[in-house]
């Protein structure tokens, strides 16, 4: 508990930023994380609407009965978040708070089984576990739960990883454990396997046909 106290403290700049929506403050108050460079607003595209997958990943449905509240989106919150430089603001730093706050340790490691979805309270997580405290810390601080969207990828190295995408009206947006830079999803080295529909329940869509037919993606090798 005294890690999340720690990591909400960091966070607060962060959910002052996007409630009071002046712009002229997002390094200031950013300042209790990590040095931020001067942002211009990015622009992306939509990613691909997918095939609806036949089954949601077994740790997220698992991860859906521990953590109800995080798992049922009203269906008329929006779908997107409207992209400007405060909320940018507030992207870019939850990334870096939380990929500093977390140390990198695989489920096997930490919980003493292959896969487990969590929201750490003690510092210690792997590439979910930070996409899924990125995405407790934004619902919080208000952004729309249906946009905040957990993706499965595949990286260059051939590895599972998971990311958080954030669904916006200039293209969706990565928050990634293995960086500190906020990025539109067409600029990373990622191929996507499958994430949320934006639904706000445990509905997924897939990018690989074989995911769509078969269910969720089996596990690989996995990157923290």
């Amino acid at each position: 508990m005294r890690f999340m106290r720690s990591l909400r403290l960091a966070l607060l700049p962060c959910v002052s930023l996007l409630a009071a929506c002046q712009s002229a403050a997002i390094e200031t108050q950013a300042a209790a994380t990590a040095p931020i460079p001067q942002l211009s607003l990015l622009s992306s595209s939509p990613m691909p609407q997918g095939i609806p997958a036949r089954d949601a990943p077994p740790g997220f449905i698992s991860f859906c009965s521990r953590y109800l509240d995080q798992c049922v989106a009203s269906a008329s919150e929006p779908a997107t978040v409207h992209l400007d430089l405060p909320t940018q603001g507030v992207l870019d730093s939850v990334n870096r708070a939380v990929n500093n706050a977390i140390v990198p340790e695989d489920d096997q490691e930490h919980y003493g089984r292959a896969e487990y979805w969590n929201i750490p309270s003690d510092g210690y997580g792997n590439c979910k576990d930070y996409a899924l405290t990125k995405r407790k810390v934004l619902i919080a601080a208000g952004l729309p739960e249906r946009a905040l969207r957990v993706a499965i990828v595949v990286t260059a190295r051939e590895n599972r990883h998971a990311v958080l995408t954030v669904a916006t009206d200039r293209g969706d947006l990565v928050l990634d454990n293995l960086s500190n830079t906020l990025k539109p999803w067409s600029d990373v080295n990622y191929r996507w396997v499958e994430r949320q529909d934006g639904s706000g329940s445990l509905g997924w869509v897939a990018f690989d046909t074989q995911v769509a037919e078969n269910g969720a993606a089996g596990p690989t090798a996995e990157t923290k």
